[in-house]
């Protein structure tokens, strides 16, 4: 059966794994901990050795091979990466994301390689640990694909700087498997017989936990904690009691390349071994090496937007026709060209842009932009905007669909090419700019506010299109002092409003760190809360198939009306499901 090619890119997740203290000291006595490293084995003071990581996350890579469709039979834990963002909580819950990012083709008999990635966060929100694992399918090679060709790893033409010796326990598999990998290879003689081995192999990633305790030990003892990557790739089995040796070259500050080797026949049983460590970097959110465009970023909050992300490391596309705020004029260059300036004056790298967001055009434009300044799309945040407010019998054709091209069609023509952009890297954080003039309504302004109603119901299709894609889209209401407000706020609630209150939580909403999506947010005077459409628990009132009349509702508007007990839906099939398990017998029948 070959590999399940639409499996690419297809969420995984989120899995959780709920952990204690116990779990932690069973994976250190599985590893080779003990008496000697009290500081993992025992819960005052715990320490976790952070290659546990991977023990937590073993039922996510199950998972993953198997909707990659691999032939089980034929698959091995080929290499693996773990990148560490933070420390691991001694307890808690562990929430992993991923997907498969690719397959490579080794040929014909020669098998394949699945690539799959994951982030795993704490279920207190941090960041814990990034996971690139490469699983060997032995049987599933030869299906056209591209061949992977990576260079070995170079390690020093010397001795190594340190060896660690260690033998694990003959029974050690007994042990590292009640931490979750339980295949029959580590247990049983008569199933490692018929695999070709002459009794139980040792894990090869309990093999990973004696390689990383011997590196900590060796370079930051004591400090698992500062323990920022470890990655290798897995050469020969092993068996349980034989001896082992982990060679450690000191290669740079904070660097390091490694090998575990059968001190009993000299076979690289670990290969490609490398270590990074430092000291606990600041948790602080970050965009480097992401790229965004924030449309509307010649003044107030776009303004802030684009300097706050660049300060945090994103290369930004700041966009601005450079128009009045009525949307008239042809436009100019000197309010974009004045924020990449500054960008650029603090050190950031930024460009401009000074198309239309109204047109299909413009909005590609865009977006080409930012491909071809810095080569792909992460994060946009649909800030452009104008006004032209009038009552409803004044409101000419001309000055409702002006506003609605803007903010509306505006959107869309931004979003679509970036979309496209991020569907393609797999990635995506994407931000709408809404109003409580659209949320909650305000005198003069219906053209407005049904295009920022329109840009929640854009948001709440486009979440479900984006959620396969690693893309989540938000929408935030911001009350913010810029050129829109200034006329509609006293000087003393203008002052109170600087825009800066309101980028945290854009901010927040294009990171990384970002899972929700679907989300509309207030914003204003740092203070932050949710707003959602919710649904009333309603009343029934077709008794039989019977359809109801005008006057039924009359007798029941006020629990019709209802929202006690309300409910935010995720989708419109949540809401049918709903109302068919309300109704229990279908539909009302017509009559």
């Amino acid at each position: 059966m070959p590999l399940n090619m639409n499996a690419i890119g297809s969420p995984i997740g989120p899995m959780k794994r709920k952990y204690t203290w116990k779990d932690v000291v069973l994976y250190a006595l599985g590893v080779g901990a003990g008496f000697s490293e009290l500081e993992y084995c025992y819960e005052k003071s715990l320490k976790i050795i952070p290659s546990f990581a991977i023990a937590m996350i073993f039922d996510f890579l199950s998972q993953a091979t198997v909707s990659a469709g691999a032939n089980l039979a034929g698959v091995l834990h080929g290499e693996q990466e773990l990148i560490f963002h933070n420390p691991i909580p001694p307890d808690g819950t562990l929430i992993t994301n991923g997907r498969i990012s690719n397959y490579y083709d080794k040929g014909k008999d020669k098998g394949a390689l699945v690539m799959i990635e994951s982030e795993t966060r704490h279920d207190s929100g941090i960041k814990l640990f990034t996971s690139v694992a490469t699983v060997f399918s032995r049987l599933d090679g030869g299906f056209g694909g591209e061949d992977r060709k990576t260079p070995p790893v170079a390690f020093p033409d010397r001795a190594p700087d340190v060896v660690v010796e260690a033998t694990p326990s003959p029974d050690q598999p007994l042990i590292y498997r009640l931490s979750g990998d339980i295949l029959h290879l580590h247990v049983d003689p008569e199933f490692a017989a018929l695999s070709g081995f002459d009794k139980p192999i040792m894990h090869g990633l309990c093999t990973h936990g004696f390689a990383c305790r011997a590196l900590i030990a060796s370079l930051v003892p004591g400090r698992p904690e500062q323990v920022r990557r470890l990655a290798c790739r897995f050469s020969k089995a092993l068996y349980p009691g034989i001896p082992i040796q982990t060679q450690i070259w000191k290669t740079a500050t904070g660097k390091a390349l490694w090998r575990t080797i059968d001190a009993a026949t000299g076979q690289v049983v670990i290969d490609n071994g490398e270590f990074e460590y430092a000291d606990i970097p600041k948790d602080e959110i970050r965009f480097d090496n992401r790229v965004a465009i924030i449309t509307g970023a010649g003044s107030g909050l776009g303004r802030v937007y684009a300097r706050e992300l660049a300060r945090r490391g994103a290369r930004v596309v700041v966009n601005d026709l450079g128009g009045a705020r009525d949307g008239a004029g042809s436009g100019s260059s000197s309010p974009a060209d004045q924020v990449v300036a500054e960008i650029r004056a603090a050190g950031g790298q930024a460009v401009a842009s000074y198309e239309s967001v109204a047109t299909a055009a413009g909005g590609e434009k865009i977006v080409a932009t930012a491909l071809e300044a810095f080569g792909r799309v992460d994060i946009l945040i649909n800030n452009a905007g104008i006004l032209r407010d009038k009552s409803l019998i004044k409101m000419e054709p001309e000055n409702w669909q002006a506003v609605l091209n803007v903010h509306l069609s505006g959107a869309y023509h931004v979003t679509r090419p970036a979309f496209r952009a991020m569907r393609d890297n797999g990635y995506g954080r994407i931000i709408m700019t809404t109003s409580a003039a659209g949320l909650y309504g305000n005198f003069g302004q219906t053209n407005y506010a049904a295009a920022k109603m329109g840009l929640v119901g854009f948001m709440n299709a486009l979440k479900l299109e984006g959620a396969r894609y690693g893309i989540t889209v938000n929408t935030v209401a911001p009350l913010a002092a810029s050129r829109l407000t200034e006329d509609v706020m006293t000087p003393e609630r203008f002052e109170r409003s600087k825009p800066e209150f309101v980028a945290p939580i854009v901010l927040y909403l294009s990171s990384d760190r970002c899972t929700e999506s679907g989300n509309i947010y207030n914003a204003g005077l740092g203070f932050f809360n949710r707003a959602a459409i919710v649904t009333g628990p309603g009343k029934m009132l077709a008794a039989n198939g019977r359809v109801p009349t005008p006057e039924d509702i009359l007798a029941n508007i006020e629990a019709i009306s209802e929202l006690d007990g309300s409910r935010h839906y995720p989708d419109i099939n949540a809401l049918i499901e709903d109302l068919f398990m309300v109704t229990q017998e279908g539909p009302p029948t017509a009559t």
